[in-house]
C-alpha cells in the first residue's frame, strides 16, 4: 500500500473517532468503547496498586517486627551452647542477624484494667539490626530501654486499653507464683513506659510488649540466658528453605519456627486475592474490548455508502480495512492513556480516599480483627502499568480484525443499492 493511502485511512479514521455533526451515531460509539476501555483499566490498576500495597506491608511492617525464623529449646542451654548454635547460624549469607529473646507470657495491669500479653525480652542495643519496630514508635523509643532496665515498650491499641504513655507506671505480672508459708503471691514488677508504637495489626499493637532482657530474665527467674535466637534474612520468602536446611545441622534439642506458621495462611491469601481479583479484572477489560467489536461493527453498517463511494474512487479492499484497524487502534490508544492517568491518580489517592470515608462516616473499612493490617495501603509499580497498558492494546487491536474484514467485504453496488 503507498504511502497516500496509508495516510488518506488514517485520516479518515481520525474523523470516525473524532466528534462532528455527520458522525454522531460513530462518535458515540467510539466515546462508549473509550469509556469502556478507560474504566476497566483504571480499576485494574488501582486494584492491583492496592494489592501490591498489602504485599509490601506484610513485608516491610508485619514481617519486620515478626522474626523470620525464630530458635527455641525446651532444655536449659548454656551460653556458650547458644554462641555455637548462633556462630553455625550467622554463616549463611541469607542471614543478615542474629539476636537472643526471652519470649515468656504475662499480665500487663494499670489501674484501668489488664490484659494479657506476649513479652519479648530483647537486647535494647541489638535491637535495630533484627527488627523495624523503631519505624512504628509513635511515642518515646526502643532505644530507652538500654538507659531504663525496667523499661516497657508497649502497642497503640494496648496502651489505649490501659490509659497509660510514655513516663507512666504498669505493671506486669510473670506467670510464676512465690510459694511463702502463708499463702502464694503473684510475682510481679513495676515498668515505665518509654516507649508506644504502632504497627496497625491487632495481633502486635494490642499483645505485644516489649522490654529488656535482663529485666525478663529478673522477673520470671530464669536460670538460662535466653530461651530463643532471633533470626532476619535477607529474603523472608526463603524462611522455610533455611528452616529445613538447619533442622539437619543443629542438635535436636532446638526447634525452628518459621513466620509462615503464624502469617504464611494471610500472606497466601493475599497472593491468591490479587490473582484472583486481576483475573476478574482482566475479564471486565476484555469485554470492554467486545464492546470495541460491537461498536466497529455498528461504526461498518452505519458508514456502508462511505464505504461504497470510497471503493468506486478506487480505494482496495486493504485501504478500507486499514481505515477501520485505524480507528479501533484509537479508540484503544485513547482509553489507554486516559485509563492509565486516572488509574495511577487512583492509586496514589486511594489511601487518602479511603482515610477521608473513614473518618465523614465514622466507618472502619479495614479491621485489625479480620485484616492484618487497619489502613487502605497501595504501591503503584512500573511494570503493573506497562503490563495492563500492553495488555489492552493488544486487544483493541484483535478487536478490529473482524470488523475491519468485513468492511474490506463490503460490495459497492450492494451498498448503495441499499443506501
Amino acid at each position: 500500500m503507498s504511502e497516500a493511502g496509508f495516510s488518506i485511512a488514517r485520516h479518515i479514521a481520525t474523523r470516525y473517532v473524532s466528534v462532528g455533526k455527520h458522525s454522531q451515531l460513530v462518535s458515540f460509539m467510539s466515546a462508549v468503547s473509550v469509556f469502556g476501555l478507560a474504566l476497566g483499566i483504571t480499576i485494574l490498576i488501582t486494584v492491583l496498586s492496592v494489592m501490591n500495597g498489602f504485599d509490601r506491608e506484610m513485608r516491610e511492617s508485619i514481617l519486620g517486627i515478626v522474626p523470620h525464623l525464630t530458635v527455641t529449646t525446651a532444655e536449659n542451654v548454656s551460653l556458650a551452647d547458644w554462641e555455637q548454635v548462633q556462630a553455625r547460624i550467622e554463616q549463611d549469607a541469607r542471614v543478615v542477624a542474629t539476636a537472643p529473646l526471652i519470649e515468656v507470657g504475662g499480665v500487663l495491669a494499670s489501674s484501668q484494667g489488664n490484659k494479657s500479653v506476649l513479652v519479648n525480652g530483647v537486647d535494647a542495643s541489638r535491637e535495630e539490626e533484627i527488627s523495624t519496630i523503631s519505624n512504628f514508635v509513635q511515642e518515646g523509643s526502643v532505644a530507652a530501654l538500654q538507659q531504663q532496665q525496667w523499661g516497657i515498650v508497649l502497642g497503640a491499641t494496648l496502651a489505649e486499653r490501659l490509659a497509660v504513655g510514655v513516663g507512666d507506671k504498669v505493671d506486669l505480672f510473670s506467670a510464676n507464683i512465690s510459694i511463702n508459708p502463708l499463702a502464694p503471691q503473684a510475682i510481679f514488677r513495676s515498668f515505665q513506659v518509654v516507649g508506644v508504637f504502632r504497627v496497625g495489626t491487632q495481633e502486635l499493637d494490642s499483645e505485644l510488649v516489649v522490654i529488656n532482657i535482663a529485666a525478663a530474665r529478673a522477673l520470671y527467674k530464669l536460670r538460662v540466658p535466653y530461651t530463643a535466637m532471633r533470626i532476619r534474612l535477607q529474603d523472608v520468602l526463603l524462611a522455610d528453605q533455611l528452616r529445613f536446611e538447619l533442622i539437619g545441622v543443629l542438635p535436636e534439642e532446638f526447634v525452628i519456627a518459621s513466620w509462615t506458621s503464624v502469617f504464611g495462611n494471610i500472606y497466601e491469601n493475599i497472593k491468591l486475592s490479587r490473582t484472583l481479583i486481576g483475573l476478574m479484572l482482566w475479564l471486565l477489560i476484555a469485554v470492554a474490548a467486545f464492546n470495541l467489536v460491537v461498536s466497529l461493527i455498528m461504526i461498518v453498517r452505519d458508514k456502508r455508502g462511505d464505504i461504497a463511494i470510497l471503493r468506486t474512487l478506487g480505494a482496495s479492499p486493504q485501504t478500507i480495512s486499514r481505515i477501520f484497524m485505524w480507528q479501533g487502534c484509537m479508540v484503544g490508544v485513547i482509553g489507554t492513556v486516559i485509563g492509565v492517568i486516572l488509574g495511577v491518580l487512583a492509586s496514589w489517592q486511594i489511601s487518602n480516599f479511603a482515610e477521608f470515608l473513614q473518618q465523614a462516616f465514622s466507618i472502619q473499612l479495614l479491621s485489625a480483627e479480620v485484616y492484618p493490617i487497619d489502613y487502605l495501603p497501595s504501591q503503584i509499580r512500573l511494570a503493573d502499568v506497562i503490563l495492563v497498558a500492553l495488555g489492552v492494546l493488544l486487544l483493541s487491536l484483535l478487536a478490529t480484525i473482524y470488523p475491519a474484514r468485513r468492511a474490506a467485504a463490503t460490495q459497492p453496488a450492494e451498498a448503495l443499492h441499499n443506501e
